[in-house]
């Protein structure tokens, strides 16, 4: 019989048999004994209880009567084929992604996960580490990521950063969680458009949402001094999903802002690496370290599965946010942190990143291409930068038109509504690219046009 989980009140005189019947209905009922399971001696099973034979002599003998057991001879007993109790389905947590090509943003191309070299620097991890390693550990994240992971960041985003800064997180949006909950309920500047995802975190952190819109400079920092807002969170190496970078002129206005008592920005630097045409603008935080939260992850530059993001803050924020790790789930997992920090180290992350940044204006390249052959009027707009496009469809297109069209036509992505908030903007389409190749990109595009057309 398949090890149970049976609880007799032995100290009892009466009502053995009948509990022990109970319970064995309840297991068969529910699927935990299987038809055809055989049970074990009366005998024998008595003993492990702890009771007389004849209690579960009983017990099977009434199970028998009712149907759940049979028993023949020099067979024993078995479980009878009885029908189980139905298990209610769990309701989905989310809508079933639509059929078709999944073009919508958000996942670098899966197949160039560099996996023979995260498991040559496992190796090494596993062969390198001491014992005392694998215990709980600090809430901030592991000493080495965060030592080796202040000088990439230091070195490739001019940031102003040590290890003592850090918190290691489990991705932006976890880390997004953590930070509004170590600021505190406060109106919360964000742009428009802006990334739909993280809107339900941050008001469930207890964020006050303002929405500030977005222009070809990036936020307008003008209407973000007009309002109530003490915190602010922005994309400005590569606005989200627009393509933008926050102007000169810009980032000065927002340093004049971060000068007001309690101001707080929030930097979101989800994908600062991959930049075509030129070197990244540096980010904000290396500006105002004292006055700017800088969050990122491996999510695009390796894959979001592994859910590793970091969060360079002032001391006081970075205490709040430790505090809260310690006081939740003790932090992250210790042997991936290893893994990227020795990734780094040896320089295969950023050959890593260097070839993807090829691939990926690739084929950023290809589908600028496609949309001028295949929908011409169509403008891409932003910088040679990232791993989705936003391109704004001719005039007179209805954009929910395109969008349920190219469903029917095999394509899954979104329109641009679906990132505004309280701003009007033409008609568009946010199209994810890095992992689809050139070829596929030609097609997808054709078909595109085919939506717009008909």
């Amino acid at each position: 019989m398949p090890d149970l989980h049976l609880t007799l009140d032995v100290t009892r005189r009466r009502g053995l048999a009948r509990d022990l019947a109970g319970q064995l209905r309840e297991a068969v009922r529910d699927g935990r004994l299987a038809a055809g399971a055989a049970l074990p001696p009366s005998r024998v099973l008595a003993a492990d209880l702890g009771v007389s034979r004849g209690v579960v002599v009983e017990a099977y003998a009434q199970l028998t009567a009712e149907g759940f057991l049979s028993s023949a001879q020099g067979s024993g007993t078995r479980v009878a084929d009885v029908p189980q109790r139905p298990v209610a389905p769990v309701p989905p947590t989310a809508a079933p992604a639509p059929a078709g090509l999944n073009m919508r943003v958000g996942t670098p191309d899966l197949t160039a996960f560099p996996r023979r070299q995260w498991l040559t620097a496992t190796r090494h991890v596993l062969a390198t580490l001491p014992h005392s390693a694998f215990g709980y550990p600090d809430p901030g994240g592991v000493e080495p990521l965060r030592e080796v992971l202040a000088g990439y960041l230091r070195r490739v985003r001019a940031a102003s950063v040590t290890a003592a800064d850090l918190t290691v997180v489990g991705g932006v949006a976890h880390g997004l969680s953590l930070l509004m909950r170590a600021l505190g309920p406060r109106d919360l500047a964000v742009e428009d458009p802006t990334s739909p995802r993280q809107l339900p975190l941050l008001t469930s952190a207890g964020a006050r949402l303002h929405p500030v819109p977005v222009d070809a400079e990036g936020m307008d920092i003008a209407a973000l001094s007009r309002g109530a807002a003490t915190a602010v969170l922005l994309t400005p190496a590569h606005q989200y999903p627009t393509g933008v970078v926050l102007s000169a002129a810009r980032r000065a206005a927002l340093g004049e802002w971060l000068d007001r008592p309690g101001a707080v920005a929030v930097e979101d630097d989800y994908d600062a690496e991959f930049r075509y045409d030129r070197d990244p603008v540096g980010c904000l935080q290396g500006l105002r370290p004292d006055r700017t939260v800088l969050i990122g992850s491996v999510s695009k530059a390796l894959a979001p599965g592994l859910r590793l993001g970091w969060i360079a803050a002032p001391p006081a924020i970075t205490a709040a946010i430790r505090r809260i790790r310690a006081e939740t789930d003790l932090g992250s997992p210790m042997l991936e942190q290893h893994v990227l920090a020795r990734l780094i180290e040896t320089g295969e992350y950023d050959r890593h990143v260097r070839a993807m940044r090829q691939r990926y204006r690739s084929r950023r390249d290809a589908l600028i291409a496609a949309l001028a052959r295949h929908i011409p009027g169509s403008r891409a707009h932003g910088v040679s930068a990232g791993q989705h496009l936003y391109v704004e469809l001719p005039p007179g297109a209805d954009e929910a038109a395109v969008v349920a069209r190219a469903r029917e036509l095999g394509l899954d992505l979104p329109g641009g509504s679906e990132y505004r908030l309280a701003s009007r903007g033409p008609a568009a389409l946010v199209i994810g690219f890095a992992g689809l190749s050139e070829r596929v990109l030609d097609d997808v595009v054709a078909r595109l046009g085919q939506a717009v057309t008909t």
